[in-house]
């Protein structure tokens, strides 16, 4: 008997020790994004995905419940351009003569062996078929940082090099970094970098372009010639297999930068041209550029960090009047957008304490972006614009369980995240850091995308 009992209680002891099979978070206001909110409803969690969500969604006998009542739950934040599970890499070096801007001699490539390019067939500063996927590193720390903050999905890219590599949607989750990856191409990151004095070809913004311009015709070429030999092998010369050919095609979309409004028509007409769906990043011009944004049809990715005045800048210089109109207006650009029918997204811009995020959103919404909006340009937009609408950015059933379970509104500077679900997994916020010296937007950060441009 008495063994008997010890064995009923190893057993109960398992069991106890086993994650719910489902979880209930009941009589909370829920934001499903994609439709109205609901006052006071549950939402049900099973194997990772949304089951049910409504005001009457009947509790499963084997759901644990976390009592809603005063919180609210809201699709977990998804950062929509971002480095988030990457490893730094190597600080860039500067070119001689540089300066900041896509109008300067930008960044020089990191030294190594190889000989400066001498044309478009060298491939410079072209990595098109690394995937963020085969680098993400668990041991990255601001994967926990992020996902105290709220964002639950990071859709992170490598950043060096013209044609740097294919983008990842990653959940902030997982034991190892398969488990993270939502889906592993979803755009080619370029920019435009070139190579600065003596660094070989490109060295100009022209040359850049110009070599672009050549990629994308080689790629044609080369999936045509793939084609053919597909249909004709007999008799017909195989094509050498090209990497970096592959690695464009096999991009869905591309990402340009463009900062100035002549940037932004420059870009709408190189996408064009090339014939590819393109993502506009960084538009802290983008307040002047909403007419050629809507005209084109085009979709932005809007940084978040704000144009201020760098802290190396000697204190005495006096800033240009446009230089001091870009940093009061860049915060409308997202209201401007909006009234203008324009489809946008928000990144983070490397901002990492959440109170900093919180005043990024407080400017926009300041300049005439309301709450909602803003909600919806850090779910369901940024989802809509990479393909996985399917999947997230809404609570909906059949939906991955990533939420943010909040006391008080998202965006308000009170309140506090309580809970954060990432593929149904529960985590609790950690404490955030002290803001960096000078101020909570100075401290030691990472680059971010778009830095460069």
């Amino acid at each position: 008997m008495k063994r008997l009992l010890c064995l009923l209680a190893a057993v109960a002891g398992f069991a106890a020790a086993q994650p719910p099979t489902a979880i209930a978070i009941q009589n909370a206001r829920i934001i499903p994004v994609s439709g109205p909110a609901i006052s006071r409803g549950t939402v049900i969690l099973r194997n990772g995905l949304i089951e049910s969500v409504g005001a009457n969604a009947a509790i499963p006998a084997d759901a644990w419940i976390i009592e809603g009542e005063g919180l609210t739950v809201y699709p977990g934040l998804i950062d929509a351009l971002s480095t988030v599970g990457i490893p730094e890499p190597p600080p860039p070096i500067v070119a001689p003569g540089g300066g900041g801007g896509q109008r300067a001699a930008a960044l020089a490539a990191p030294p190594s062996a190889t000989p400066p390019a001498r044309g478009p067939e060298d491939r410079p500063n072209t990595t098109s078929w690394q995937k963020a996927a085969d680098l993400i590193r668990l041991t990255d720390p601001r994967i926990e940082t992020f996902r105290s903050a709220g964002f639950t999905t990071a859709v992170t890219f490598p950043t060096q090099g013209i044609f740097a590599g294919q983008g990842t949607a990653i959940d902030l989750s997982g034991t190892k970094p398969g488990q993270m990856v939502v889906a592993n191409s979803v755009g080619q990151y370029l920019t435009m970098l070139n190579s600065g004095f003596g660094g070989g070809f490109p060295g100009s913004l022209m040359g850049t372009i110009s070599y672009i311009r050549q990629i994308y015709l080689d790629a044609d070429h080369y999936k045509k010639a793939k084609e053919f030999y597909a249909a004709h092998p007999r008799g017909t010369p195989r094509p050498e297999y090209d990497r970096a050919l592959e690695g464009v095609l096999e991009s869905p979309r591309i990402l340009l930068p463009a900062g100035r409004r002549v940037d932004v028509d420059r870009m709408i007409r190189f996408a064009r041209e090339l014939n590819q769906p393109a993502l506009l990043y960084g538009l802290p011009e983008g307040y002047r550029s909403a007419d050629l944004l809507k005209k084109a049809n085009a979709t932005a990715l809007i940084n978040l960090r704000w144009p201020e005045k760098p802290l190396e800048t000697d204190p005495d210089e006096i800033d240009g009047l446009n230089v001091l109109e870009i940093r009061d207006q860049a915060p409308s650009t997202p209201a401007v957008l909006v009234k203008n029918g324009v489809r946008f997204a928000f990144y983070s811009g490397g901002l990492t304490r959440r109170s900093d995020l919180l005043k990024a959103v407080k400017k926009a919404t300041d300049a005439g972006l309301t709450s909602d909006e803003a909600i919806k340009a850090l779910t369901l937009t940024p989802a809509q614009i990479y393909g996985l609408a399917d999947r997230m950015g809404s609570i909906e059933p059949g939906k991955i369980a990533n939420l943010v379970v909040t006391k008080g509104d998202l965006f308000d500077e009170r309140t506090q995240i309580q809970y954060v679900f990432v593929d149904g997994l529960k985590y609790e916020p950690v404490p955030e850091p002290p803001a960096g010296p000078g101020g909570p937007n100075r401290g030691a950060r990472t680059p971010a995308p778009g830095d460069q441009q």
